[in-house]
């Protein structure tokens, strides 16, 4: 029986041990990392090679600045110490509180890592599990020489082609946005065949799939190219009923099937609840002051409504009605704030400062831009799109194997075996049995994996001049500057060591087999 509860006396003991550990070694690695990064930085190189007729008095001034007649010991002592009451000293070339610097940095880099992992763990879980459920198919090869060919990729190599591909192209596109027949049709025939070879069956299932999923991507190409919606696009309530339509029935099928009626009903009932409420919105939208806490509140009411709809349309097993209805309701209000960004697009063009290429390859933002909150989260969406799916990318190819090994090993155990004898449905077997268990070896690796990335973004944000926390490390560490360097080792050093207890509680919690107090 597992004993991950939180007013267990095991589980306040393994945390407190766990702490107390991890500070144990923050502090001796923080004490090893100084004296590497005293030893590996010259702050006076360049006064030993000036030819200054008063180099020895800049000298001088110099080593009484930084301290450096003290020794290395007693200065890491005198810099913990600081450090301990929140000071983290300053950069000596800037003259920059380090504090500052690493809080608009964290800022630039954690946006960057969110926006990266969470794409890259949706994306990866899921074609992960798709490829090991078509085990040994054209579509399983294909997705793992896809997946080995970007793990390989450099990191560099990637950002630059986006840069090419991703930013210059397509803003020449945006001149004059026209796609041929030809050019459509390829994208239509590309993706029929990946739906066919992921959705498998025989050559009838196979035909009509490929043809429906052809036909769709081709009509929307067309509907895109008739609208000019690459230079005015949007979600209009047409549209919007669409899409949510299409939301309801996969997070349905998904959560329950379709035969649950209960389910589907509740999940379309949330879809027509948001179109109905598309143009109230808007006049929320648009008040005064209107930011994220407005977005967050407007999540957690369209959840508590698909929670709200699920309990009135009842039934024995209400919750799984709700849940669907709930996400169905958070990802039609979230297609509702996307089209409002949409609107405020073509403002964002023809601003002067963005001269109509709108995907930036620099930077965070656009300097000097306050237009308020739409058109400035706009600005930081463009900026984040490139280094955003240089970073998913290689993550995206990870997560695969990851998810693909996990549900073969979880797909051949004697449960899902029992499950399949007792008559279950095999979707049932999948999401209820394989699908969640298969998650329990992905709880230790995505903590760890996000640590890694948020420190670890060093040619991501050179290659994009993204000032993050990988830019602030090589840009303090040539300017022989130990205060912002040792900062930024102590946050991820700190990090690494709190992902690892998060790891350990979530795998407790996932496979009761755990037992925190071993």
């Amino acid at each position: 029986m597992s004993l991950l509860h939180w007013g267990n006396v095991p589980m306040l003991k393994f945390i407190a041990r766990r702490l107390a550990a991890g500070i144990a070694t923050l502090f001796v690695s923080s004490f090893l990392m100084y004296l590497l990064v005293s030893v590996s930085i010259r702050p006076l190189a360049d006064l030993v090679e000036s030819t200054a007729p008063n180099k020895a008095q800049l000298i001088a001034q110099r080593t009484a600045q930084l301290d450096l007649e003290t020794p290395t010991v007693v200065r890491f002592f005198k810099w913990l110490g600081n450090f301990m009451q929140g000071d983290l000293g300053m950069a000596w070339r800037s003259g920059q509180s380090v504090n500052d610097q690493l809080g608009s940095a964290m800022v630039s880099t954690v946006q960057l890592v969110l926006a990266a992992s969470v794409l890259a763990i949706v994306l990866g879980v899921g074609v992960g599990i798709v490829s090991a459920l078509r085990q040994y198919t054209s579509f399983d090869y294909i997705i793992t020489f896809a997946s080995f060919l970007l793990y390989s990729l450099p990191a560099f190599w990637v950002a630059v082609l986006l840069k090419q591909w991703g930013a210059i192209r397509f803003n020449d596109f945006l001149r004059d946005p026209f796609l041929g027949s030809m050019t459509i049709a390829g994208v239509a025939i590309v993706l029929g065949l990946l739906w066919m070879l992921a959705i498998g069956g025989d050559l009838r299932r196979r035909a009509i799939n490929f043809a429906g999923a052809a036909a769709i991507t081709a009509g929307l190409f067309i509907y895109l190219q008739v609208s000019d919606w690459w230079l005015r696009p949007n979600i209009n309530p047409v549209l919007l009923t669409l899409l949510g339509s299409g939301i309801a029935i996969g997070f349905t099928l998904l959560s329950t099937g379709l035969r649950d009626r209960r389910a589907l009903g509740s999940a379309f009932t949330a879809v027509a609840l948001g179109v109905v409420l598309y143009f109230p919105l808007q006049r929320v939208l648009y008040i005064d002051g209107f930011g994220w806490g407005w977005v967050i509140a407007l999540g957690l009411i369209a959840a508590a409504s698909g929670i709200l709809i699920g309990r009135l349309w009842g039934g024995p097993d209400w919750r799984q009605s709700a849940r669907a209805a709930s996400l169905t309701a958070v990802s039609v209000g979230a297609l509702t704030l996307i089209d409002q960004f949409m609107l405020y697009w073509g403002d964002y063009l023809a601003l002067g400062v963005i001269r109509n290429r709108p995907i930036a390859t620099v930077g965070d933002r656009t300097p000097n831009l306050d237009q308020g909150f739409w058109i400035s989260s706009i600005d930081t969406y463009t900026h984040l799109l490139l280094p955003t799916i240089a970073l998913m990318l290689i993550s995206f190819a990870s997560y695969t194997r990851y998810a693909r090994s996990s549900m073969l090993e979880v797909m051949n155990q004697d449960y899902i075996r029992t499950a399949r004898a007792k008559g279950l449905t095999e979707r049932t077997v999948v999401m209820r049995h394989a699908f969640r268990n298969s998650l329990i070896p992905l709880a230790t690796i995505v903590p760890l994996d996000l640590v890694a990335v948020f420190g670890g973004a060093i040619i991501t944000e050179q290659v994009f001049s993204r000032p993050g926390m990988g830019q602030l490390f090589v840009k303090s560490l040539g300017n022989a500057e130990i205060e912002p360097v040792m900062a930024y080792l102590v946050v991820t050093a700190a990090l690494a060591v709190i992902a690892n207890i998060i790891a350990d509680l979530i795998y407790a919690a996932l496979d009761p087999r755990i037992r925190v107090n071993s």
